[in-house]
């Protein structure tokens, strides 16, 4: 890792965009630890994600304050951290970055049809097809001022990861 690369990375996007396994490649590749924001969930917010019932921004709140403080020790310990964390709105990612302002944000993206593919493909997992639209509807895209990139997620995962590594030497 040189000093260029950001320590402390969010891959965010839509359920079904391969964000923990593209987060479990980079913290690997870059020897930094690994953290998935969904084990950061209260109980209740995983009770409303299964009954198919969005989380609003109320529900989000304390989780996103959870997420930004693992990023915090991690950039204060100068052990980084790569989170895969959905951070859909400006205002969600604003709230991490106000935990730790030198954070990068990899913007996983990818077809609904690819979406809906995934998500009925997987296992063990509480988020329903019928959510994706209404992530979709929340998403919002990363703006100039953001520090990231957005990498489209068609190729296999290591890939997706080697491009993303790509991307982070580049900035």
């Amino acid at each position: 890792m040189n000093e260029r690369t950001p320590l402390c990375i969010v891959v965010i996007g839509v359920s079904g965009t391969g964000k923990t396994t593209t987060a479990r490649l980079l913290a690997e590749r870059l020897d930094i630890p690994f953290a998935e924001a969904d084990d950061l969930h209260p109980p209740a917010n995983i009770a409303k994600m299964s009954a198919g019932v969005p989380l609003d921004d109320a529900d989000r709140q304390p989780w996103l304050e959870s997420i930004g403080r693992r990023l915090h020790a991690g950039d204060a310990a100068g052990t980084g951290c790569v989170v895969a964390c959905s951070a859909l709105k400006r205002r969600y990612r604003d709230t991490l970055r106000a935990a730790c302002p030198g954070i990068f944000f990899l913007h996983l993206t990818a077809g609904h049809d690819v979406l809906e593919e995934r998500i009925g493909n997987r296992t063990g997992h509480f988020m329903p097809k019928a959510l994706i639209d209404s992530q979709l509807a929340a998403l919002e895209p990363l703006e100039p001022d953001e520090r990231g990139a957005a990498l489209d997620v068609g190729p296999a995962p290591e890939e997706v990861a080697e491009a993303a590594l790509e991307l982070l030497a580049e900035r």
